[in-house]
């Protein structure tokens, strides 16, 4: 069984390292024109496979777009992992959308528009009495 202060400390490496990755190593305009965020590494209990989370500022179409072109060029983000860290075997990495930012703002958006209209009722019942 692995232990989680090693996965903790793996995941947080390679969260470093491919933030570093992204900013400096990638010629890909659509990645260096948005603002693209690590939000969440799940890596397996081997430390083979690796899921990286992507949030981003871009409209959903981009995003999918943006992750689209991660998973293309992983094998190179995968290569320069290799050359930055000391590990066994670098995890195979597949990026995904995080779409939990996305979630929670419609919820708080949703949460304001009843806030919203039980004041505006609450107002229409006030002046109603008066």
């Amino acid at each position: 069984m692995p232990n989680n202060y090693r996965l903790a400390k793996v995941s947080s490496l390679l969260k470093r390292e491919i933030t570093l990755i992204l900013q400096n190593d990638l010629e890909n305009d659509l990645i260096r024109d948005h603002f693209v965020n690590i939000s969440k590494i799940d890596l397996s209990g081997d430390l083979q496979h690796c899921k990286i989370y992507i949030t981003s500022t871009a409209q959903e179409k981009v995003r999918k777009d943006i992750v689209a072109n991660l998973n293309t060029v992983k094998s190179s983000i995968r290569h320069s992992l290799g050359k930055r860290i000391e590990m066994r075997r670098v995890p195979e990495i597949i990026f995904k959308d995080d779409v939990v930012l996305d979630k929670g703002l419609s919820v708080l958006k949703l949460l304001d528009e009843l806030k919203n209209k039980n004041q505006n009722n609450n107002f229409e019942e006030n002046d109603a009495n008066s």
